[in-house]
Order: C-alpha cells, then sequence, then structure tokens
C-alpha cells in the first residue's frame, strides 16, 4: 500500500514521554538520525530505531522550537531588502547567465551540506553539472568524513561509515574509540557502550582530553594532539610483536600485511611514548584488551581524522583493525563515527567535487555513460572533477576561480578554517546565493538570501551512520513565503531553460536517484520509500532484483570485500608532525570541538533557548598549571592567537586537558578564525584538530596584561 509523507506515524507507548502521536520522523542533527515523533510542537522519541530506540538528546528534545522561531526567514531578500521570489529568482538566473557567458561555465560554483536530504544532495549535484554545466561543486561534508572514507576506500574498496549495525556495539567484548566525544556529540549512541561494558566489554578511549566519553573508559590514552598517528602504530607494533596477529585472517582476507609489519617496525613502544606521551604500560593495555577479546571493534571520530594526514591517521587505525582480523567477522570490524546528519547519504550521490551519485567516479566513463544517460544528456557534456571544499573557498572572486556561489546548508563563515580569508573571498564574489531558513553569518553577506524550509516542514530520505536509510516524513506546515531547495532548484532551473528536468517531489527525485545509483557502490536502486517505512529503514547496498526484494546489506563484509580480488588491503603509512608545530611565539596547542548543547556552526541550536542557556558563550579550556603561570582564573576573558588570527573566550580552568593544550567548541564565530587550512593531499581535509596557538589574559578596564 503506498505510503503518505504527509500522514501521522503510529501511536507508541513511550516509558518516558507518555502516548506519542504525530509524525513519525528523524533528528535534524547528528548523524544517529534518532527516531522522534512530531505533533504540534511537541517531540517524542521512537522505539523501533535501533540507534536512540525511545531515547533523545537535549537537542533532540528541543528541536521543535526551531520550527516557531522569530527569526525565520519568510521572504527572499535581495541586497538586504525583502522582494517577491519571482523578483529573487530571476535576479539570480540573469546574473548566473551574465557571469557564465563571460567568464565560462566554471565561474558558477555550487557549496553544498552534509545535512541534506539525499534528495536534495543529488539534485544538487544533478543542477550543477546538468543546469549550470560547472565542475566547482563541493560541500561541507569535505570537513568531516573525508579522511576517513579516504582510508577505508583504499583499504575496503567500500565507504559506509558502520559496516555493521549500531546494535552489534552491544555486542561486542572490546571497543577502542579514537579521537570521539559521543557522549557529548551523539548522546544516544552512549546506550550502546554501556549495554557494551554491562555485558563484561571494556572500552577504550584515545583522546587529548578527558572528555564525557573518556570518563566512561576502562582506559583513557591521552595523546599529544596531533601525533594519533603515531600511537595507532605503536598499537600495532605492538599487536605483532607480542602475537595477537591474526595470521590465518590475513593470509586468506588480506594482502600487504609483510610491508606494513616491515613499516611498523621503527616505531616501537618507547619512541612512541616519546612522541605521544602515551605511557608504554597503556599502550600495551589497549592491545591486550583488543587482542584478547572475541569480538572487537576499532571506532575513528573525527579527532582523528581531521588532520593534514587523517587519511593516513584512519589507514594505521584501519591495519590495526585488520591484523587483530576484526572486519568482516559479525560483532567485530572497523568503523567511523560519522558526524553530520546526512554524513553518510550526502557523500554518496554526487554534490562532491569528484562524484556522480552511487558513490560514482566522475572520471570513470562507464559511470558517466550511466548517468549521463538516466539525467538524458551527452556523457561528454559532463564536466570533470572540480575543487575540494577548501579549495574552492579559497578560490572565490580569484581572477581563476568562481565569480559567483549558490550556497544550500552550509554556514563557511563559522565553520571553515581560517574562517577569515574565507569570509573576505565571499566577500570578493560577484554573486552570493544562499539557501538557508535563519540568517546566518553566512547568509548575512548574501547579495540573495532564499528562505527555504526545515527538517520538520519537508519530506524526504536519510542516511544514518550504519548506512540504514531512513524516511523522514513532513511533521509541520513552513510559514508561507518558505521553499524547499528543491522547489528553489527547479525554480532556477525552468529559469535556466531545463525546469523539466528537476522536479520538486522528493518521491519523484528519490524514484530517479535510484536509477543512477543502480550498478554503483552506493546502490539505492532497490529501496523505496514503502519498503523504508516498513522496514523502518533499509540497508545499502540494495540493488533491484527481479524475483525477491534484495534484502539490503548490514554488513557488507562477512563474505569478501569490495575489492577487485575481494581482498582488504594494508597500506603501509608513517607518523609525521602536524603541518603546524608548536614554537616559542605559538607555544601551545589549539584543538576544537563540539559541546553537548549545540551543533555544528550553531546556526539552528543558538537560536533555541534551551541550549542557549546551557552553553550560552565560546570558551577555552585549559589546565590549572598553565592557568596559574598565566594568572587566570575560572571565569576570566581570555585571548587565544594563532597564526590566522585571534578569538576570546571565557576561561574553563580543570585537570581533563593536558597542560601543552587549549580547547574551544567551534558553535560560534571567530574559532575557526585559528584553525590551519593545511589539506591532507588524499582527502583534502583541513587541519582542523590541531595548531599553534598562544593564550593570554584579557585586559580589565584600566588594567595592562604584559
Amino acid at each position: 500500500m503506498p505510503i503518505s509523507l504527509h500522514a501521522p506515524g503510529p501511536v507508541m507507548s513511550q516509558a518516558s514521554a507518555g502516548t506519542a502521536v504525530g509524525s513519525a520522523t528523524h533528528c535534524p542533527y547528528c548523524a544517529l538520525q534518532c527516531g522522534m515523533y512530531v505533533a504540534k510542537g511537541e517531540i517524542s522519541p521512537r522505539e523501533d530505531i535501533p540507534a536512540n530506540a525511545g531515547g533523545l538528546c537535549q537537542k533532540g528534545w528541543t528541536a521543535a522550537e526551531l520550527l516557531t522561531s522569530p527569526e525565520r526567514l519568510t521572504a527572499p531578500l535581495l541586497h538586504g531588502s525583502p522582494v517577491s521570489w519571482d523578483e529573487a529568482l530571476d535576479y539570480v538566473a540573469a546574473r548566473i547567465e551574465a557571469i557564465g557567458a563571460a567568464h565560462g561555465p566554471d565561474a558558477v560554483a555550487v557549496f553544498g551540506g552534509g545535512g541534506l536530504t539525499n534528495e536534495k544532495a543529488y539534485q544538487l549535484g544533478k543542477f550543477a553539472r546538468v543546469a549550470l554545466r560547472t565542475s566547482q561543486i563541493d560541500y561541507n561534508g569535505r570537513f568531516c568524513m573525508s579522511s576517513a572514507a579516504a582510508a577505508v576506500n583504499r583499504a575496503f574498496g567500500m565507504d559506509r561509515g558502520l559496516p555493521f549495525p549500531i546494535t552489534d556495539i552491544a555486542r561486542a567484548d572490546a571497543v577502542l574509540l579514537a579521537g570521539g566525544n559521543v557522549a557529548e556529540t551523539m548522546p544516544p549512541f552512549v546506550r550502546h557502550l554501556i549495554a557494551m561494558r554491562s555485558g563484561g566489554g571494556r572500552l577504550v578511549v584515545v583522546d587529548p582530553r578527558l572528555t564525557q566519553t573518556a570518563k566512561m573508559a576502562d582506559l583513557h590514552l591521552q595523546v599529544t594532539p596531533g601525533t594519533d598517528l603515531a600511537l595507532a602504530l605503536g598499537l600495532l607494533h605492538i599487536a605483532i610483536a607480542e602475537g595477537y596477529a591474526d595470521l590465518d585472517y590475513l593470509a586468506a582476507r588480506t594482502t600487504g600485511f609483510e610491508e606494513v609489519c616491515t613499516s611498523v617496525s621503527a616505531w616501537w613502544p618507547e619512541r612512541v611514548e616519546r612522541v605521544t606521551g602515551v605511557p608504554v604500560a597503556r599502550m600495551r593495555e589497549a592491545v591486550r584488551i583488543l587482542g584478547e577479546a572475541e569480538r572487537a571493534m576499532v571506532l575513528t571520530g573525527r579527532g582523528a581524522e581531521q588532520h593534514a594526514k587523517g587519511t593516513d591517521t584512519v589507514t594505521a587505525f584501519v591495519n590495526l583493525a585488520l591484523t587483530l582480523g576484526l572486519p568482516g567477522r559479525e560483532g567485530s570490524g572497523y568503523g567511523c563515527v560519522t558526524g553530520q546528519g546526512n554524513g553518510q547519504g550526502g557523500r554518496e550521490h554526487g554534490q562532491k567535487a569528484d562524484q556522480l551519485p552511487g558513490y560514482r567516479k566522475i572520471d570513470d566513463p562507464a559511470a558517466r555513460a550511466h548517468v549521463a544517460a538516466v539525467w538524458g544528456i551527452d556523457p561528454a557534456d559532463l564536466p570533470g572533477p572540480g575543487r575540494s571544499a577548501y579549495e574552492l573557498l579559497d578560490a572565490l572572486g580569484t581572477a581563476e576561480g568562481p565569480r559567483a556561489l549558490l550556497l544550500f546548508g552550509s554556514n563557511p563563515v563559522v565553520s571553515a578554517p581560517r574562517a577569515g580569508h574565507v569570509a573576505r573571498r565571499l566577500d570578493a564574489l560577484d554573486l552570493l546565493v544562499v539557501s538557508d531558513f535563519v540568517l546566518s553569518e553566512t547568509a548575512a553577506m548574501a547579495d540573495v538570501v532564499l528562505p527555504t524550509t526545515q527538517w520538520a516542514e519537508e519530506a524526504g530520505t536519510m542516511t544514518n551512520l550504519e548506512g540504514r536509510v531512513l524516511l523522514r516524513r513532513q511533521a509541520a506546515a513552513p510559514p508561507p513565503g518558505a521553499r524547499s531547495d528543491l522547489e528553489i532548484l527547479r525554480g532556477l532551473a525552468e529559469r535556466l531553460g531545463c525546469g523539466e528536468k528537476f522536479p520538486a517531489d522528493p518521491r519523484t527525485v528519490f524514484d530517479e536517484l535510484r536509477r543512477a545509483s543502480a550498478g554503483g557502490v552506493a546502490d539505492y536502486s532497490g529501496i523505496t520509500y514503502e519498503r523504508i517505512a516498513a522496514e523502518t529503514g533499509v540497508f545499502w547496498p540494495c540493488p533491484e532484483t527481479a524475483g525477491e526484494p534484495h534484502p539490503g546489506t548490514p554488513r557488507p563484509f562477512l563474505d569478501g570485500f569490495a575489492t577487485p580480488d575481494g581482498r582488504a588491503r594494508l597500506v603501509p603509512v608513517d607518523h609525521r608532525p602536524p603541518a603546524e608545530d608548536v614554537d616559542e611565539e605559538f607555544p601551545l596547542y589549539l584543538t576544537s570541538g563540539r559541546v553537548l548543547a549545540h551543533y555544528q556552526s550553531g546556526a539552528q541550536t543558538r537560536r533555541i533557548r534551551p541550549l542557549t542557556q546551557a552553553s550560552p558563550e565560546v570558551f577555552v579550556e585549559l589546565h590549572p598549571d598553565l592557568a596559574e603561570r598565566l594568572g587566570v582564573a575560572p571565569g576570566d576573558r581570555v585571548r587565544v592567537r594563532s597564526r590566522r588570527g585571534a578569538a576570546e573566550g571565557v576561561a574553563r580552568v580543570n585537570a581533563s586537558i593536558r597542560p601543552d593544550t587549549l580547547f574551544m567548541p567551534f558553535h560560534w564565530e571567530g574559532v575557526n578564525l585559528l584553525t590551519n587550512p593545511a589539506l591532507d593531499p588524499t582527502s583534502r581535509m583541513p587541519e582542523f584538530k590541531v595548531c599553534a596557538a598562544a593564550i593570554e589574559r584579557c585586559a580589565e578596564d584600566g588594567e595592562r596584561v604584559a
């Protein structure tokens, strides 16, 4: 029976929230995509989605407040003044055509977001390549999982954040989590770790800070920022030296072990201790916990990945997992804890500079022919690969770069590295168009702002961190004047002469996405809205079959990896220092991350009263010994400097951080003025997680600070 995207979901009894009646949908924030009901502005959790199974975090519980925010945009803005939709779209289309005619199609660029639905991500990539014929498209997901994606693609032949259901975590006997603070970034994830530990499993956390997640751990490895790669090499050295390598598994299911074994021989534990600050005894204990477990998992997060060597760091952790014989065994494996709401699906269907739908490479002739046939164009008309996210932002407004930018679902003035420079590049454009539902810091700079619908006001699909495709039903009517991104793209396409290729109905777009992805690595062709609703999500790959429907693939590597010979690749890598190490002028490491109350650039959560009350402003976390040397007391205002700028915050003094390290949350404008845009050579990930910095106490009125 066909489903209605606007019909109420089932009525379910909630132990913590009473009876919930409303549309069954999903949280707008992190990649867990927690199931929830929305009814008359009230939120209640769903128990039928395994990721959260009846739980929500503070952000999820308060998500409905944004639906009635007085800061909602309800009319297009042209140079700051309200105008009609026709006037706004006519202006944008005319400027696009003029700029393209004067400077070529690559003079117009598109920047997307990892929170867009699969339908919008797909349509955005198609719009860039068909309507604009530009190669210049990328998205903020490049700042999220790109290093992990690059590493696992070369190791396993396929990138899916967790290549197993999230519920497998509870069955593990040991989990190593490197660079992830899930207790604050995605609290419902913690229930799976708690279940694992309640069953006798042990948790090892790698982090420069004693985070809320690290406090849960049986073992905390407190690394110097930027040395995760050296730690992973040391753990692998110990695993091999102490006999934990699964030689039968390595011989049957992998290639490259001998080369990796030789390469890690130089990373003996005492050397690794000098580089990382982690005691040898703790490293040996971590390996023993993993090596003696019947079922074990190695997981990485942004802390290990957002580096100029992030791909190699993830590769080293993958090598560790493969040496222990974990990937492709039920209840064990390597996984990446995806960050953004649709961080998985958002990178599968074409808004990355080098990709076409289905996780196809844009420079693959067969991929180009398949997708061009679905789109009804000549493969020769498809552009080639474009610039990656930071390189695209860095080129804006330059002689060789784009002169116009259409931006959907992102706020780079806050979220991009070296953000002051990015703001200057945006200011140099001839045309900046932003689609958003609030006036973000980036939207405030735009020539044209197009008011869009938000999560509960539209339908579509999302793919969560375990590769489960989920259905988001419309749960509320949008305010008069707001349009969906699909409607916006159709309106522009009509004015550019190809409106018939860009339907605005999400189901119609998804059906085309299914055809475009068919036969690709991320094959959605056997997934329908009806199946998602009936099965509460379907795991990709799920090809369309002639007989019985394909069941989906919750554990894709059980019978072999997605490489030509079915074997996983171990790849030798070597540690190198951060792109910018500490020195006399900048003697401290600065690292950044999230806090419990906020999400990404804060454009949404900083407009929700309970969340701003819980975390009202940016802070700087520093160790008591450092604070004493500087004469800084808790609550003092301090200024942090790097080679790129300065930012202020309130001092938080505690012993949970290393004495040589500062921490700042990136949800506020200013923090990413400091961060280093040095790029990973493979993933093009910027080095968000470490740069050299200095700190000083801000002077009070009339006071001098040396």
